[in-house]
Parts: C-alpha cells; structure tokens; sequence
C-alpha cells in the first residue's frame, strides 16, 4: 500500500487512483445533492420550532460533503501530492 501513496505523493499520473479518486468525488456530490434536497424539505416546511441540532448538523454534512467532492473531482490524485514546506516556515 505505501508504494501506491509513494506514487500519489510523487505526482505520478496514474490512472486506477485518477478513476477511483474522481469517481469518489462523484459519490460525493452525488451524496450532497441528495442531503441538500433532504435540507430544503426540512427548512422549507412551515417551523414549528427553532433550528434543531440536528438540522445544522445535516447543513454541515451538506456543506462537507459538496467541498471534499468538488475537491477530488478537480483535483483527484493531486490532493495527496507532496508539497515541500519551506524552511523559514512556522509549521517546520
């Protein structure tokens, strides 16, 4: 297994992780269009209450769910890309 990271994080293209990372990002949004539909149908009925913490909760799944799916659908293989820190920086 760390051999197909050593080859994610050199930058390599290749083409099992590009299909399995983009599909991954397409289940994703796929997840979030189908919470966010759930969403609207919770906010748009007339409230009989506040908000609940169970309907931020699902706000917040909606809102991770579009940003990590957006992310491996544009960037796929890439996120696990190495980046060098410099040395000047605080986090070295």
């Amino acid at each position: 297994m760390s051999r197909a990271f050593d080859r994610l994080r050199r930058g390599e293209r290749w083409w099992a992780a590009e299909l399995v990372m983009r599909s991954l990002g397409v289940l994703l949004l796929g997840g979030a269009h189908r919470a966010s539909v759930w969403a609207h149908r919770i906010i748009t009925t007339p409230p009989v209450h506040q908000t609940t913490p169970g309907e931020l909760a699902l706000c917040a799944m909606v809102f991770l769910l579009l940003t990590s799916g957006l992310a491996f659908v544009i960037e796929g293989p890439g996120l696990f890309r190495y980046v060098p820190i410099p040395s000047r920086s605080l986090w070295y």
